[in-house]
């Protein structure tokens, strides 16, 4: 945990500055949703017909935070392997996370909800790895031994846009292949070249999996922008990493959530954390990517985030902390710096760069304050200032007096209070959001 004598330097620190009349907003997005996931699934996988024969082991992966529905769909796959004369099991595919250890991550897999109770299938988790290849002025390619010893594979995950890079193929199935069953030792490999060796590698990596293992294809997932489950759709093999992988991460970049304004002084985030996005807030909306030589986002153009609170979901891993300017007392405390610096360093110069302690004062209310204080604006109480509760959850949030005007002829939000100004506790804490998020 950070020390206290680091914190006792800032006890005493408080500030004032004029606070607006907030007003909580809705915000509304066309948002497909699948509905029935069992049937959905075994739609898609009828493309597995005559590929499993009777007694086949075949391995499943698993490992996306944050995942809607992820035990229900992985049940629904076990089944469809099994009515094929399958006998399915879970590899756990998330590189170095769970402390890579195999214990840590069938943990790691049990926060998501995904067990064997859950999915009725059981969880084979090691960190074994074997090298397969090696790619041409790039990485060594490795691959889990018990991926490689399966008879047979199916790649599950959700394909979407990427925290750390822009690329036709971003994180999504090549990603769950390279760097989840690559364990600990394929995603160091892979990290150790850089953002700019990432994006180049997924891909070419990903087809010598392919050549190495008995890969069936892949069943995508797509999320809207509730984070509810919006399609399921198969990929073959050889899509894995190409044309196919590159439409779908088109049409879930469509499907995201955003902030309603592209010009944003405070933005206030409740709390972040590793279960609702790898860098702890998505770069894609707070609009921040704070990484030498990776082009920064057009939108949307926030001066100062500060950030109130750490979930608990994400045991102390302050991954992504870097990208805040201000934290709140709360979020510092719940840091455990060592599990923070190992993701980071891990991660790469991404990591390290987004792993750097911001300022931090004693309560809430001091940091929006201080953000508001600090923003730039010369007339502070005109400040425009937007409160979220974290960049998974968009829905709902809080605007300052000064975005009304915006907000009123913005077609996707509604205004639902006659505002107020933020409601503190005694100790200066704010918890517009009473109960915890679990993604």
């Amino acid at each position: 945990m950070a020390t206290s004598s680091l914190l006792d330097h800032v006890t005493d620190l408080h500030v004032e500055a004029p606070l607006p009349t907030m007003y909580r907003v809705r915000q509304h997005f066309d948002a497909p949703d699948v509905g029935d996931i069992d049937a959905a699934v075994a739609r898609q996988l009828t493309a597995l017909d005559g590929r499993i024969e009777p007694g086949m082991r075949v391995g499943v992966t698993a490992g996306s935070r944050g995942l809607a529905n992820i035990p229900v769909i992985l049940r629904a796959v076990g089944n469809e392997i099994r009515q094929r004369g399958g006998h399915p099991f879970i590899i756990p595919a998330m590189g170095s996370h769970g402390g890579a250890t195999a214990a840590g991550q069938e943990e790691v897999l049990e926060s998501y909800g995904i067990t064997e109770r859950t999915t009725a299938m059981p969880i084979v988790s090691a960190m074994d790895v074997r090298q397969i290849g090696q790619l041409p002025d790039g990485p060594a390619v490795y691959m889990s031994t018990t991926a490689l010893e399966a008879d047979a594979l199916l790649i599950v995950g959700r394909v979407k846009p990427h925290t750390d890079f822009r690329a036709d193929i971003e994180s999504g199935l090549a990603k769950i292949m390279t760097i989840g069953l690559g364990k600990h030792r394929g995603a160091q490999m892979i990290h150790s070249y850089g953002t700019a060796g990432l994006s180049r590698s997924l891909a070419p990596a990903a087809r010598v999996m392919v050549q190495h293992a008995n890969v069936l294809g892949a069943l995508a997932i797509l999320e809207n922008a509730y984070d509810e489950t919006a399609k399921l759709e198969f990929v073959e093999a050889d899509g894995i990493g190409g044309p196919h992988e590159t439409r779908l991460l088109n049409e879930a970049r469509s499907l995201m959530a955003s902030l309603p304004f592209d010009e944003i002084d405070v933005l206030v985030v409740q709390e972040m954390g590793k279960n609702i996005s790898g860098t702890g807030m998505d770069t894609n909306i707070i609009g921040r990517m704070m990484i030498v030589n990776v082009p920064e986002f057009k939108r949307p153009r926030i001066r100062i985030v500060a950030v109130l609170d750490l979930t608990d979901e994400a045991h102390g891993n302050g991954a992504g902390i870097g990208l805040a300017d201000l934290l709140s007392r709360r979020a510092v405390e719940k840091l455990d710096l060592r599990a923070t610096y190992i993701n980071g360093f891990t991660s790469g110069i991404g990591g390290v760069q987004r792993i750097k302690l911001p300022a931090f004062l004693p309560t809430d209310l001091d940091t929006i304050a201080a953000g508001i204080l600090s923003c730039g604006r010369g007339d502070p109480q005109n400040a425009r200032v937007v409160v979220i509760r974290n960049t998974l959850e968009l829905s709902d949030l809080y605007i300052s007096a000064s975005l009304l005007d915006d907000a009123e002829s913005h077609p996707r939000l509604d205004i639902t209070d006659a505002g107020a100004k933020l409601p503190f506790d005694e100790a200066g804490a704010l918890n517009l959001w009473s109960v915890p998020v679990h993604v």
